[in-house]
């Protein structure tokens, strides 16, 4: 490879940079990419490992792509190159020859010295651990990136910062990431605690005047979880208070990990200086559990609880509880509780009897208008342009999805779906419809794209 190559990707790389304006999200995400091969036509990058490789498809493919494009003059074929061989090895911190025997004869973590006293001052509910977490597309993501945590604390993802809905499961990836730790660094100091209770304890450190004893106890953790951070959202003490143990932490190379109902920009009244800083890292979402995902739900709820349900009875549950985790969950012990004061035999039909206001709640007419809205939202679309005579791929495709959606979830005949359109022809709906279907059955990730995009249509 000749230095002309190596120029490729170094001009690039300013590119990026620039695309950016973010020196510490450039160093964390691009700063260890190197090119190890070129061609006429590709490029091969060596990445850290295979989640590393997820995270730049998944958020700075196009950035990538573009900003090779530039630097060669031509579009290029960009391929990865793993520097680890292992499909799920969390990101580590490289070793030098001489450090590696040191480095294996003691963790790598800074933890404090001071040994934590089991179940004192961490929060943490111990039913909530990875192996009590259902993994499914919805959460796949957020999953892996707390297992990298667990495994490399303060390292390539701090902060982390997990959102999504209410009940979906961000807490127990908070907890669970606790556990983990605790039981790799038994001598790390581990505090859970939400927002709201970071708070009041602020509140009540200022009237006792105990300032100095509320700091000393959250900036001398080797992790802090930080449950529900939007709470703070218009406090500005709180705000005040956190900034400077986000920075106490993070500058004495503490993890910290925050969860929210939203991500970082969208938290309104949320100071600029905490949106940047919770950008610093890695920020990812958790969606509503799919259909497969909510069955194993179930099951392994199940078998916590030692219950033994019909199958028709999950497959029902599943079908009908599509928000969140949390009421899934509730559901199945309401119904095994009222079998049991009753003497009842669990069935589909005393199920429908029991949770009558729940599923009535959750049947809601599904339009057009709410497909077409959330394959924008998807997409990052302007909702014209499910109307407009574009045929650019970015443009054709969402739309039909949309199309082939519209024909899955709701009673409207082709005619009338085409009107929805921009007034399109009925063979333009079904030639849509088709074509989704045959790509459903050779292109990967489509399905699991349906499936989002279809229960946020389901939940709206």
């Amino acid at each position: 490879m000749t230095a002309n190559d190596l120029s490729v990707w170094l001009r690039a790389r300013e590119f990026i940079k620039k695309e950016l304006d973010n020196d510490h999200v450039f160093s964390i995400w691009f700063g260890s990419i190197r090119l190890v091969s070129s061609t006429e036509d590709s490029v091969t990058l060596e990445v850290q490992n295979k989640f590393f490789k997820d995270m730049l498809l998944d958020r700075y493919t196009k950035l990538i792509n573009s900003s090779i494009a530039k630097s060669c003059g031509k579009e290029m074929r960009v391929e990865f190159a793993l520097k680890e061989t292992s499909a799920d090895a969390a990101a580590k911190p490289p070793l030098d020859h001489d450090a590696k025997e040191k480095a294996q004869a003691k963790p790598f973590w800074p933890f404090s010295r001071d040994k934590q006293e089991p179940g004192k001052e961490i929060g943490l509910n111990s039913k909530y651990t990875f192996d009590s977490f259902v993994i499914g597309p919805s959460n796949r993501f957020a999953h892996a990136a707390s297992s990298a945590v667990c495994d490399s604390p303060a390292k390539a993802y701090n902060p982390l910062f997990i959102y999504g809905g209410v009940g979906l499961g961000k807490t127990h990836l908070m907890h669970a990431i606790g556990h983990k730790v605790l039981q790799k660094f038994p001598k790390a100091k581990v505090l859970y605690i939400s927002s709201e209770e970071f708070t009041n304890q602020l509140i009540g450190a200022i009237q006792n005047r105990t300032t100095t004893k509320f700091r000393e106890k959250y900036r001398h953790v080797d992790i802090l979880l930080i449950d529900d951070i939007h709470f703070i959202a218009g406090k500005e003490s709180t705000q005040e208070e956190f900034f400077h143990t986000f920075n106490t932490l993070y500058d004495a190379h503490k993890q910290i990990v925050v969860s929210s109902d939203r991500p970082p920009k969208e938290i309104q009244a949320l100071e600029e200086r905490l949106v940047s800083r919770f950008e610093w890292g890695l920020v990812t979402d958790v969606q509503p559990p799919d259909f497969e995902t909510r069955m194993a739900i179930l099951k392994k709820k199940s078998e916590r609880e030692t219950i033994t349900l019909p199958d028709d009875v999950y497959y029902f549950l599943a079908e009908k509880i599509k928000s969140n985790i949390r009421e899934l969950e509730g559901a199945l012990i309401r119904i095994v509780a009222y079998a049991k004061l009753v003497g009842k035999e669990i069935s589909v039909d005393m199920v429908k009897d029991v949770l009558k206001d729940m599923i009535k709640e959750g049947e809601k007419k599904i339009t057009i208008d709410i497909i077409q809205k959330k394959v924008c939202e998807y997409f990052d679309m302007k909702l014209s342009d499910m109307k407009v005579k574009k045929r650019s791929r970015g443009i054709a495709y969402p739309r039909q999805i949309a199309m082939y959606l519209a024909r899955q979830l709701t009673d409207y005949s082709l005619p009338e779906i085409g009107e929805y359109f921009g007034g399109r022809d009925h063979t333009t709906v079904m030639h849509a419809y088709d074509k989704i279907m045959t790509d459903l059955k050779v292109k990967k990730g489509l399905n699991e794209l349906i499936d989002r995009v279809t229960d946020s249509i389901k939940i709206s």
